[in-house]
């Protein structure tokens, strides 16, 4: 048995088979799913799914771009925020945290970057009044390299700088691709963990993150599928999905070298016991 600890079951791509794809996961060995909210829409839909179904469980939060979008706006949907979070099953805020990726050529302006951290912010403070572990998005602007780019480490910087002063809060860095160097720091910390998802599956054998997967202990590693992104090998390509998790555990096997029986047994008990599932 295993656990998909980041999904979007939500999302409209599963508008027409949703409920196949739910009985799917479980039928190939997922015990147990984490639907995550992104805004307030999707935050209801989430807590809807998690009372419709008994081993689908929610998270509420306001992704980093809310507040790009929305500005000041963005803390008039708090007190429904709040409401949310205060239902049964809900086991977490999030996704929250700072994006400081841009799909154009515009680089992510100052205020932009104050706007989000004020968010990231309240919502750790909601997070610390309702006793609720938190569920990071982190992605750093892109920086040119040669003809690659690759993720500047600011955002994740001012993460670490942020929950610093929220050290008592339990977090886990969703779909992680922070560099080596920054992992390190972060395993100082006790109350992080980490979950991965299948990009990993496809990474180049030169990839810093594989360095990165073996580093991390397995006592801190948590699995995920992000669906419907980010289909892992041998699915790349398609619309991924729960049941598919299973293949993000098996490349974590490969790189740690262990068997994956026990990658299942010990990143479900790690979910488990970081949400308090039961």
């Amino acid at each position: 048995m295993i656990i998909d600890a980041h999904t979007h079951l939500d999302d409209q791509q599963f508008d027409n088979d949703r409920p196949a794809v739910i009985e799917r996961a479980f039928a190939s060995g997922v015990e147990k799913i984490i639907n995550i909210g992104a805004g307030i829409g999707s935050s209801e839909r989430s807590v809807k799914l998690a009372q419709k179904y008994k081993n689908i469980y929610a998270s509420v939060g306001l992704h980093p771009s809310y507040f790009d979008q929305y500005q000041e706006k963005s803390f008039n949907y708090f007190s429904r925020l709040e409401e949310l979070a205060k239902e049964e099953k809900v086991v977490a805020i999030g996704e929250i945290g700072l994006e400081y990726f841009r799909h154009n050529e515009k680089l992510i302006t100052e205020q932009e970057k104050v706007n989000q951290q004020k968010g990231f912010i309240a919502q750790l403070e909601l997070a610390q009044k309702l006793n609720l572990p938190v569920i990071i998005h982190c992605r750093g602007a892109k920086a040119e390299r040669g003809k690659k780019y690759r993720e500047t480490s600011e955002a994740y910087e001012d993460i670490l700088e942020i929950i610093n002063n929220f050290s008592q809060l339990k977090y886990v860095f969703h779909g992680f691709s922070g560099r080596l160097s920054f992992t390190k720091k972060v395993l100082l910390l006790k109350n992080v963990n980490f979950s991965f998802t299948g990009n990993i599956t496809y990474a180049k054998s030169e990839t810093e993150i594989l360095t990165v997967i073996k580093t991390i202990p397995l006592e801190r590693i948590i699995v995920e599928t992000d669906c419907p992104y980010l289909a892992p090998v041998p699915k790349r390509g398609k619309r991924n999905e729960p049941s598919y998790v299973i293949y993000v555990a098996e490349k974590i096997a490969e790189i740690k070298k262990i068997s994956k029986s026990i990658v299942f047994k010990k990143t479900r008990e790690n979910t488990k016991n970081w949400f308090n599932l039961g």
